[in-house]
């Protein structure tokens, strides 16, 4: 996971070719900004991995993720 986030930080920093135009260019950014967003949520599975097995080291056990979200009647008050 560390190689694959490596490799899309250093395609991110990548310059935009100058002679591209038009749709090339958009495209050429899309795409860029598309793997800035991979990255990001490689980034953040991998924290979260990491605490993970943090937890593990220090308890012993995997707590369950804490759901802060509104219950039933929250989501569907009006």
């Amino acid at each position: 996971m560390e190689v694959a986030i490596n490799n899309m930080i250093e395609e991110v920093k990548k310059p935009v070719d100058p002679e591209a135009g038009g749709s090339a260019r958009k495209a050429e950014l899309q795409s860029i900004k598309q793997t800035a967003i991979d990255c990001k949520e490689l980034l953040i599975e991998r924290q979260r991995l990491e605490q993970m097995v943090k937890d593990l080291r220090n308890n012993g056990e995997i707590e369950q993720e804490k759901d802060y979200s509104g219950g039933f009647a929250e989501r569907f008050s009006k």
